[in-house]
């Protein structure tokens, strides 16, 4: 027997005329020399011992949940509350360096009368180092601006009520794999620096909402008290909201494991709250250095610096424990949803189990289509079985029937 032996030259296989034959005196038959994949193979794929001996390699699946994240990334909804002019949006594009509301009406005060709450939604995708992150603020304009706010906090209610139920209908249904979540996983309420505590209204929102959503309490525009006052309306906030039985989110504790730099980090989180911030998007030249901060008579309030203000301690909240707003929106506030909605005799809709018109039919993709069709064909199915089952019982019955009136004949 004999082979064509192969050079490789350049990443080109170039057939040579010569034949070799190479013969194995252990096992007798011929023995041929390495084909040029096996070569190939060898060349480009070089698996090396572990380094150390038991190491198996599962250690490396953290890496690959963290690629898959990257590759799908990461939704967040945060709502803000709060009366007008407090400085809501400038939080929020302070904290996200993003401008959300770049057309924005200011209301007079002839309109706020009339104003009702409304809800708006505004949806931004930011990057960041690759990452990528599909951000939702709600803001709730006319909240607490009207004569008459016994009731103005129902539609905020409502729609976080609106977004569990949907969020419920499309994991009930047959396409599960890419379900959008709007869900709210966070909510700042702000509070009036000048109110001397919590007003009525604020007691009263936070008692309706605080087991359907993360409560992060923040005292706005807090560079118009002392430090004194800020640190004396806190510890009121606080004493108010204990009082009231009202339950804020709570930051997890650390675990015996953690470095002593990040439970020092988590300690000073929580005393902190209810935080304290101030929000700017200027930029101002101190000392030589570009900071973002507001410019007054007696100096400049720098906003990233944690002696003036709690803005970065907010902030580092937010981002250092967003997946844990995240896991305690769906493993707390949503499941007691789902459990009040089931154990009031609420229906969880079931769209494979229910035959859709028409016109639903033709909206679906050919995949829905096809399972809509396989439904309808073992409902017939079933349904002719039990039809011959009932026929096949009512032959069988005036048989048993003679059966027993021979047996008897016979008896007698």
């Amino acid at each position: 027997m004999a082979e064509e032996n192969l050079t490789i030259n350049n990443n080109e296989l170039t057939p040579k005329k010569n034949v070799t034959v190479a013969r194995s005196e252990s096992f007798g038959p011929l023995k041929f020399r390495k084909s040029c994949g096996e070569i190939l193979l060898s060349r480009l794929q070089k698996f090396t011992a572990p380094e150390q001996s038991g190491y198996v390699g599962f250690a490396n699946l953290p890496n690959q949940v963290h690629r898959k994240s990257v590759k799908k990334g990461f939704e967040f909804t945060l709502m803000v509350v709060g009366e007008s002019g407090l400085g809501k949006s400038t939080l929020v594009n302070s904290l996200f360096l993003t401008d959300l509301y770049p057309e924005r009406h200011i209301h007079t005060a002839s309109e706020k009368i009339t104003q009702t709450v409304k809800i708006d939604a505004s949806t931004v995708e930011i990057e960041e180092r690759g990452v990528k992150l599909r951000l939702t603020v709600v803001d709730t304009p006319g909240f607490g601006d009207s004569l008459n706010s016994q009731d103005c906090f129902k539609p905020i209610i409502q729609y976080i009520d609106s977004q569990f139920e949907r969020y419920l209908e499309d994991e009930s249904g047959l396409n599960r794999r890419h379900i959008i979540d709007n869900r709210v996983h966070c909510c700042f309420y702000f509070i009036n620096p000048s109110g001397h505590g919590l007003r009525p209204l604020d007691i009263s929102f936070m008692k309706a909402v605080h087991h359907k959503v993360n409560i992060v309490p923040v005292i706005a525009k807090s560079d118009t008290l002392t430090l004194q006052e800020c640190t004396q309306l806190k510890r009121k906030v606080m004493t108010q909201i204990a009082e009231n039985g009202i339950n804020l989110y709570a930051l997890p504790d650390c675990d015996e494991d953690e470095d002593e730099d990040y439970r020092e980090q988590c300690r000073l989180l929580k005393e902190a709250v209810p935080f304290a911030v101030i929000g700017a998007n200027t930029v101002i030249e101190v000392k030589g250095k570009k900071v973002r901060g507001r410019m007054y008579p007696w100096g400049v309030v720098e906003v990233e610096n944690p002696d003036h203000c709690d803005f970065i301690k907010l902030r580092t909240m937010l981002i250092t424990h967003m997946q844990d707003l995240q896991e305690v929106t769906q493993e707390v506030h949503y499941e007691n949803f789902r459990a009040e909605k089931l154990a009031g005799g609420g229906s969880v809709p079931k769209k494979s189990s229910k035959r859709r018109p028409e016109s639903q039919t033709a909206d679906l993709s050919e995949r829905e289509k096809q399972l809509v069709e396989k439904e309808q064909e073992l409902r017939r199915m079933q349904e002719m079985i039990a039809k011959m089952q009932a026929e096949m019982n009512q032959k069988n019955t005036p048989q048993k029937m003679q059966q027993n009136g021979e047996v008897k004949s016979q008896n007698v």
